[in-house]
Order: structure tokens, then sequence, then C-alpha cells
């Protein structure tokens, strides 16, 4: 996409906001076109103003649609939708919407300053008022995200058992990973292992460093030790492998307790079988 606009802010997977030229919606259908037939992806788009108004106009013809909001007609486009429709509403703030009797993006527009008070106090309430108005001053950002975590995966042409194999895969990763981290001035301080077996369960086994290392050596033994446990506990074999790093901080901070016994901080995550 980058290609075909001058300015695009990545803010998920698969979701994102450009600026289009002065061929305006034609710009977007070209961009879709474009991907359908350079990575043959359906893509459904969202033209207007401001970016909460185009995010929520993306979801409207999906798959594959484009719905364009003209400027001036934001705020009527929003005003039948329900309130959870608006990004920043989650569970919390819709009840306590709704308890103030409101039910679409448009009652929330049309409540004047004490009964935003009442219903929704601070500057989110005030926020969220514009953005039913169809009111977003934020501005596309070219630039990215600081990144938060690295990771590595691959998924198997066939299921691994060998012990050897996943553990020279874990040393390449962390020879990548570690490079990565150097070449940015980074260091991690968590080390993360992910695999999925045959049957689809899905696990991660997570241990924190006493200080943060960008060493290819370090990031590998610890992915081994992660494994060895983990087939400790399950010894099938493997369809997917993965290996990953975060808590980034911007400069290796050396520790009086480097090279002192790891500790850990275990996150284990269980996804059942697929029956």
């Amino acid at each position: 996409v980058a290609r075909h606009s001058a300015c695009v802010e990545q803010v998920g997977i698969d979701e994102g906001y450009l600026v289009l030229d002065e061929r305006g919606v034609a710009h977007a259908r070209a961009i879709q076109q474009a991907l359908r037939d350079e990575v043959r992806l359906s893509a459904s788009l969202g033209v207007a103003t401001c970016k909460v108004v185009a995010k929520i106009a993306s979801d409207r013809d999906k798959p594959g649609g484009i719905t364009v909001v003209t400027a001036g007609d934001e705020a009527a486009f929003l005003a039948p939708l329900p309130l959870r429709a608006l990004p920043g509403i989650g569970p919390r703030t819709n009840e306590r919407l709704t308890g103030a009797g409101l039910s679409t993006i448009g009652d929330l527009a049309g409540l004047d300053d004490e009964a935003l008070r009442a219903a929704l106090p601070g500057a989110v309430g005030l926020e969220l008022r514009d953005r039913a108005r169809g009111i977003d001053l934020r501005r596309v950002a070219s630039e990215p995200a600081e990144r938060v975590s690295i990771s590595m995966e691959t998924t198997f042409d066939h299921d691994v058992r060998d012990r050897d194999v996943l553990h020279d895969a874990l040393r390449r990763w962390a020879g990548d990973l570690a490079g990565r981290l150097a070449s940015d001035g980074n260091a991690a301080r968590t080390i993360a292992l992910k695999l999925r077996y045959p049957d689809f369960q899905t696990i991660t086994r997570a241990r924190s460093l006493p200080a943060p290392t960008c060493d290819a050596e370090m990031v590998g033994a610890v992915g081994m030790q992660l494994l060895d446990r983990a087939l400790g506990e399950r010894s099938a074999p493997v369809r997917l492998i993965g290996l990953g790093v975060s808590g980034l901080s911007r400069y290796p901070q050396l520790s009086f307790f480097a090279g002192a016994t790891l500790y850990e901080s275990r996150e284990d995550v269980y996804t059942p079988p697929i029956r």
C-alpha cells in the first residue's frame, strides 16, 4: 500500500489509514484493485475526512466494498449507529451511556455539556462526543509505532518430534532476533516460546531475565530451556514453533545479577484442541 499513497499509517496486522490524492474515491478504488492484483486480498475501505469516520465506514460494506462519507455528512452518517460502533466505547463505557438512556452515536453527539458530565465526566467524555459528531483532529502518521516485541515462527510441512531439529530452529532465530535488537540499539528482558501441536493446542512459555540482553547465546539458551520444559509436560510432536522477545529497552542495562539464575514469569496460554 505504501507504494500507492504518500502517507500510510499501519495500526494493526490488517488495518491502517492512508491519505488519498486528488483522485479521491478513484484513488481508493485503484488501491483496492492493486491489493487484489498484487497480493490477492480483498479490502473494504472507508473514505472520509477524518480517521474515526473512515474506520467506521470501512466496516459498512464488507467484504470488498467502499463506503464514502462526504464532508459535512459525518454526523448524519454516524447518528443512527449503535454506541459500540464508535471506537473508544467499550463494555463499561457502553454500560454507563445506556444507563443514562443513550442508545445511538447520535444520542451521544446531542448531549449538552451538563448531560455529558453526568453521563461520562472528564476529557474522555468530551473526546467521545467530538468523535460522535464526526470531529477527529488526529492526523495520519507515517512514522511506525515504537516496536514493543519481535518474534519469528514457522509451521512445519510435517509434525516434528526430533528435539535437535527444534533446538536448531531456536538457535537460528535467536541469532536473527539478537541481530535485530542490536541493530536497533535495543535489548529485551523477556523471551517467549510458542508451540502448536497437531491437534492445534497452542501454548506459550515465557521467562524474564534479571537484566535486558541482546546476546544471541542467552536468547537461544532460554528458548531451548523453555522448549525442553514444554516437551517435558507434553512430548507430542510439534506442528509450529516460534521464538520472540519483548520488554524492550533502548539501552542494555548492566546488572550485578548478570549471569545469576534466571527467574520466570509464566504466561501459559491454552487453546483447546479442535475436535
